[in-house]
């Protein structure tokens, strides 16, 4: 296809789920527009549009993007991974699995966005990046090495993914679980690690089957 360009229109190609597609978009769609309505992509979910609730989560040249926000013009060549790109029922990313296994959903209206999120986050952590809970003492001997998430480390970097369900402490449990099994960058599965830590919390000492929904994991950090 010829690239074209109109007044209100252009011709571009996205690279998303390691898929090319070449699409002529309005200069006002957004990269979540296209992903729903032309490219069939729907698990990427419009919530608030606002870019507020994190529904529409999508990795953005392997970051965590609100594709609500982002104008498809202005991503001509883009790679995107969407929910659809992690993994199938017969072979789920590990991430998926935590969650099914947590049971950490109850519409699933939100639940693609704060898988998406969630593989996002887990690679920033991989790659020793910080966030706004990281203790002090932990910036300072920062050497690039995995950062550890404590519960509130992953409330605070989960803190742009909204559940108005209240699913908030078995998706925080569905996280612990998985964050031994994804590496950098990519969000590829990596070899099975020990347990998460318990963070000081005796409960979850006594493994997965621990009561997880303590009052601190009931709603999202701000």
């Amino acid at each position: 296809m010829i690239p074209q360009r109109t007044a209100t229109s252009s011709t571009l190609t996205l690279h998303v789920n390691d898929t090319a597609h070449t699409v002529t978009v309005d200069h006002r769609a957004t990269v979540l527009d296209v992903l729903r309505e032309q490219l069939d992509l729907t698990g990427s979910k419009k919530g608030c549009d606002h870019g507020q609730c994190g529904a529409c989560t999508v990795l953005l040249e392997g970051r965590r993007a609100n594709s609500c926000l982002l104008l498809a013009v202005a991503h001509d060549g883009a790679h995107l991974t969407t929910v659809e790109g992690l993994g199938d029922a017969e072979e789920p990313h590990p991430l998926q699995r935590a969650f099914q296994e947590r049971d950490a959903f109850q519409c699933g209206y939100c639940t693609p966005g704060q898988i998406v999120s969630g593989v996002g986050m887990l690679c920033e952590a991989a790659e020793g990046h910080p966030s706004h809970a990281t203790p002090g003492e932990a910036l300072q001997r920062s050497t690039g090495e995995p950062a550890e998430l404590s519960r509130p480390e992953i409330r605070e970097r989960m803190s742009g993914n909204l559940c108005r369900c209240g699913a908030y402490p078995h998706i925080v449990a569905a996280l612990e679980d998985a964050s031994g099994h994804v590496g950098r960058r990519s969000g590829t599965t990596a070899p099975p690690a020990p347990g998460p830590a318990s963070d000081g919390d005796p409960a979850a000492d006594r493994g997965p089957a621990a009561d997880r929904d303590s009052a601190s994991d009931a709603a999202p950090a701000r």
